[in-house]
């Protein structure tokens, strides 16, 4: 090999790293840590790399894309895969693409799926943020004038726009309705604890119990991952308990669906012997084994005004922030056992 010939590519190999990696060392990034910016420079010396910055500098100015970047904290979660959709029902009749990327909640690689973006000229930015994210992490971009949406979960200090959904607001109603039914001890399950989402949904939450005259129970609050696993796992621990709930508003459908899986494991009917609230309405809730009773936050939507509010950015040439907070709704189904003219009780 010789050495006009070396990539970027040849370059991560050598160094036991990514693509992404190595671009961010050649950027100067402070996201890097040092011992990995050496390794990364010893290769290049080894293999006789000259990074050729104005040359990098005149292809990211040319590259105003078409280009709309879409990350996602659990692409695993339909939510999100409808909210792509929503995006991408936007900026295709405006004449873009997307570039989804899934970072699995690891921050690490949130840094990298951006910085390739970055690479690749995109117009944009669409980004629910993975767990541990800080307003410090797009500062790069802010200063670089790429307009950037944060979704479902906020990101305060940032400076960019967001748009979420009013989680308060919606696990209160939800609240409220299952003490409407009859029950008094309701459970609020899954989620994790350190992202912002959990802790407005945990407000509504207990701002609902307040209103129907409950008792707030913190043993009553356990937190899984918003996860289908998740929900099986919470609902277990919930059973077990001596003075067990006999309702649940869930972190998420997802939650809602694993704590139904895991009611029937123990030979329990949702709907019937425990009531089940989950919070998005994915196009599963309406079809599921008993339909589920959620909130509805509409995932396609948020994905469209996110992918508008990007666009108007983009057209305007700035990136002003701007914070959109989407209604929701409850809508009442089978699982939370409305039908039903008595709470069932019964527990295996």
């Amino acid at each position: 090999m010789t050495k006009g010939r070396v990539t970027v590519i040849d370059i991560a190999q050598a160094a036991g790293v990514s693509k992404s990696t190595v671009s961010l060392v050649l950027q100067g990034s402070p996201l890097v840590n040092e011992a990995t910016r050496s390794k990364v420079n010893s290769a290049m010396r080894e293999l006789g790399y000259v990074y050729n910055r104005g040359a990098a500098n005149l292809r990211q100015a040319s590259a105003k894309s078409k280009i709309i970047g879409v990350v996602v904290n659990d692409l695993t979660n339909s939510f999100f895969a409808e909210l792509a959709v929503g995006v991408d029902m936007v900026v295709q009749s405006a004449g873009f693409v997307q570039f989804l990327s899934n970072t699995s909640e690891s921050i690490d690689r949130q840094r990298e799926v951006i910085a390739s973006m970055r690479e690749h000229g995109i117009s944009g930015l669409i980004v629910s943020p993975a767990r541990a994210t800080e307003a410090v992490d797009f500062k790069p971009l802010v200063a670089a004038g790429i307009p950037v949406v944060v979704v479902v979960r906020s990101l305060p200090g940032a400076k960019v726009s967001s748009i979420v959904s009013d989680n308060e607001g919606g696990t209160s109603a939800a609240v409220e309705h299952l003490a409407s039914l009859g029950h008094t001890r309701i459970a609020f399950l899954g989620g994790f604890t350190d992202t912002a989402v959990f802790e407005e949904r945990l407000a509504g939450y207990i701002d609902g119990l307040n209103r129907a005259g409950l008792g707030f129970d913190e043993e009553l609050v356990i937190s899984s991952a918003p996860s289908r696993a998740g929900g099986v796992d919470a609902i277990g621990r919930a059973i077990a308990m001596g003075n067990r709930p006999t309702a649940a508003v869930c972190f998420n459908d997802a939650v809602a669906f694993g704590v139904c899986d895991g009611l029937r494991a123990r030979h329990m009917e949702p709907g019937r012997d425990f009531a089940v609230v989950g919070f998005d309405d994915v196009i599963e809730a309406q079809t599921a084994v008993p339909a589920l009773t959620t909130v509805s936050v509409d995932p396609q939507s948020m994905g469209r005004r996110a992918a508008q509010l990007l666009l108007k950015q983009i057209n305007a040439g700035r990136a002003e922030a701007e914070n959109v907070t989407t209604a929701v709704r409850l809508v009442v189904r089978e699982s939370c056992g409305a039908a039903q003219k008595k709470i069932g009780r019964k527990m295996a």
